[in-house]
């Protein structure tokens, strides 16, 4: 599965009159692509403020003293408030607990989920001629250093190609979008309408009117368009006889009668745009008789043979082209990396100069090595110049702060909290990290399927060019915001649109928070505690929701909760955290079936369910003062199997499989054999039995 987002010893502290607070403690995690990750622990942990270090919404007195976050190839930690604007609920959104705070409350729903559509919708129409553009010029550029013949020619006539093309499918979309409305405006009107004021009937017809001028499109309505114009004239002539003898039979009837070719429209698959493009200019456009699965199959075939197999060819050669540059120069990267380290060994200190010049140095050879034509960037190449530059800045502060006999009050904060040995070793880190990314490419000599590559950016170009022409009116974000609040099962969205957020149940809010969150198409979704606030029929609901969203979506999602039993049949993997640490870390099974940790045990044994007969255990005690975090183990305080060791020293996360660690020292080797609580062992032991019997009935 490719990564979505890499979390990388991310420390966060922060600032506060009685001192510096360790919130987040050097954890690391990965999130895949469809993937849930739940992030387990008590308050305090350290959970919510992960979650918002990603979304780049921490505090002011927050103090990010190390790590990275890894999204597209970008450091989240080091990029500035414009470059996070266009990922913050654009590529990454977040839930939060209360709803009701996340929503203004003398702004109608409507308002709420259009707005943010239409800005980012011009926004998005910006980044995506821009990034279109980028990649032709690169990609023209590499197809002439491979010596592919006539790349003007060719680019001439795929740009031709993609402007027609995106131009129909927009005004394709815009079509399909009356019909939409049409559509629900008539069901709106077959409603009940013999109880409603004549009016009010003729304000529904009017919309329904409104909607009508210009659906005759050939590639959605197969009736003939005689037929479909005869019955609209046909209603617009029943609004005034409707009015005066209130004759409903026969308007409902007209209504159902137009309604059934709308419907059918919108069930009919959708043209190739682009290969249709190419025939209508080549002249070579195949004859319609209304089967579109047909129509496609011809088209492409022409675009191929004509034009596309040729192009992709071509296409395949100028990537090629350009990764073998960037190939050739990873020895010369590995080695300067490693003449790098050698003038910072031992254990003195890095002269600063020393270390801003191999930075640079580099910083110069692996940008100039990046393949800029790659879909999939490589996160460490990326990332290296902008971490290592601020490795090199903190450390420069640090050790002109030492000198300093006097500081200031800024200076003093960075002086009481600042590590010198810790800053010059995070310099040599990310020179090791990404020599040893460089090395294992050198070694694998991986060899790329160009073909698959080639169709892969020929996509993506026409998706860019798609993106280009998609405007966001506040008709089609109207539109959109009524389908979002019925998909996330809102009743009579319609009608509810114009509602305040007042008018819904908490429940309700939740849902109208995530059509909220999903209305950019996110590629990730932050759920902080999204059912804390809510009563266990609502919560269910709610997490059904989420999966089916997830599973629809294909969206990765991190879902932080205080409980366990919330996440049972939601997560693939789980982070258990306490005090700034991740102590446990696993799949859900993992977690469920083979805890290791103390705590986890300790968060199972509170866990209340329906079969449980005993009395659950309370984790006694109190999580510990982050200003002063403990020596050890931060549990031991708390845990009755603690020994000597976990109040002097933390132990290191200890691999169980390749997807189970936990922080114990109980899995020491020399350490003594300790089950977990009987109570924890008979509910795993149920759940297997329960798990087993449910096998055996979808078997049978």
């Amino acid at each position: 599965m490719a990564k979505k987002l890499e979390v990388k010893n991310l420390i966060i502290s922060f600032r506060t009159n009685n001192g510096t607070v360790k919130a987040v403690r050097n954890i690391s995690f990965d999130l895949e692509r469809g993937e849930t990750l739940a992030i387990v622990g008590e308050s305090g942990s350290g959970k919510s403020v992960t979650a918002r270090a990603i979304m780049g919404i921490l505090a002011k007195n927050a103090i990010p003293e190390g790590g990275e976050i890894i999204y597209d190839g970008q450091d989240l930690m080091k990029i500035d408030e414009e470059d996070f604007h266009k990922i913050r609920g654009n590529r990454i959104s977040m839930i939060f607990q209360d709803p009701l705070s996340s929503l203004n409350p003398i702004v109608r729903i409507g308002k709420q989920l259009t707005e943010a559509m239409i800005l980012n919708g011009k926004a998005n129409q910006r980044e995506a001629k821009r990034v279109y553009n980028d990649k032709i010029k690169l990609l023209a550029s590499e197809m002439k250093e491979a010596g592919v013949s006539d790349v003007d020619s060719k680019f001439n006539t795929f740009n031709s190609v993609t402007n027609a093309g995106s131009r129909t499918e927009r005004d394709y979309l815009y079509n399909r979008e009356r019909i939409e409305s049409m559509i629900k405006n008539i069901d709106a009107a077959l409603i009940d309408s013999i109880d409603k004021e004549p009016k009010v009937v003729a304000a529904e017809m009017k919309l329904i009117l409104s909607d009508s001028g210009n659906i005759y499109n050939p590639y959605l309505i197969t009736q003939d368009n005689t037929e479909l114009a005869d019955l609209i004239t046909k209603l617009r002539t029943e609004i005034p006889n409707y009015r005066k003898s209130g004759d409903h039979e026969t308007t409902d009837k007209i209504l159902h009668d137009l309604r059934v070719p709308l419907q059918a429209a919108l069930e009919r698959p959708k043209p190739d745009f682009y290969a249709m493009a190419y025939c209508k200019m080549a002249n070579a456009m195949p004859e319609f008789s209304g089967d579109i699965d047909k129509l496609n199959e011809a088209m492409k075939k022409t675009f191929n043979e004509q034009f596309l197999d040729d192009f992709r060819q071509g296409v395949g050669a100028g990537l090629k082209n350009s990764n073998d540059k960037a190939f050739s120069k990873k020895a010369e990267i590995v080695n300067s990396l490693e003449t790098a380290l050698s003038r910072m060994e031992g254990d003195e200190r890095i002269d600063i100069n020393v270390a801003k010049e191999e930075a640079k140095k580099c910083s110069t050879l692996i940008e100039n090595s990046l393949d800029r034509l790659s879909i999939h960037k490589d996160s460490v190449a990326y990332t290296f110049k902008s971490s290592i530059n601020s490795a090199v800045d903190t450390y420069q502060e640090a050790l002109k702060i030492e000198k300093v006999k006097h500081p200031n009050k800024k200076q003093k904060i960075f002086k009481d909290r600042m590590d010198i040995d810790l800053y010059q070793n995070n310099i040599r880190l990310d020179m090791v990290r990404a020599r040893d990314s460089f090395q294992a490419q050198l070694n694998s000599a991986e060899q790329l399927n160009y073909d698959e590559l080639s169709e892969e950016m020929v996509e993506f170009l026409c998706d860019e060019a798609s993106k280009r022409e998609h405007e966001v009116t506040k008709r089609k974000a109207q539109i959109r915001a009524i389908e979002l609040m019925e998909e996330v099962g809102i009743p009579k969205a319609r009608e509810r649109y114009r509602q305040y957020p007042f008018e819904f149940s908490g429940g309700m809010r939740q849902r109208i928070v995530i059509a909220i969150a999903l209305a950019a198409n996110p590629d990730i979704l932050i759920c902080d505690e999204p059912t804390t606030a809510l009563d266990v029929t609502i919560q269910a609901q709610i997490l059904e929701l989420i999966n089916k969203l997830k599973k629809e979506r294909q969206l990765s999602i991190i879902f932080i909760t205080h409980d366990l039993g919330v996440v049972a049949n939601m997560a693939d993997k789980i982070a258990v955290m306490y005090a700034g640490k991740i102590v446990e870390y696993g799949t859900a099974d993992e977690l469920f079936y083979e805890p290791a940790h103390p705590y986890t045990w300790a968060l199972l044994a509170s866990m209340p369910d329906l079969d449980t007969k005993e009395k659950l255990d309370a984790i006694p005690g109190t999580p510990p003062n982050m200003i002063f975090p403990p020596k050890g183990d931060a549990f031991a305080e708390r845990n009755k199997y603690a020994m000597q060791i976990d109040l002097e020293e933390q132990p290191p996360m200890f691999k169980i499989t390749d997807t189970h660690y936990a922080a114990t020292w109980l899995l020491h080797p020399d350490a003594p054999k300790v089950e977990p609580p009987k109570i924890v062992t008979d509910r795993i032991e149920r759940m297997k039995k329960l798990n087993e019997e449910n096998r055996g009935e979808i078997n049978g």
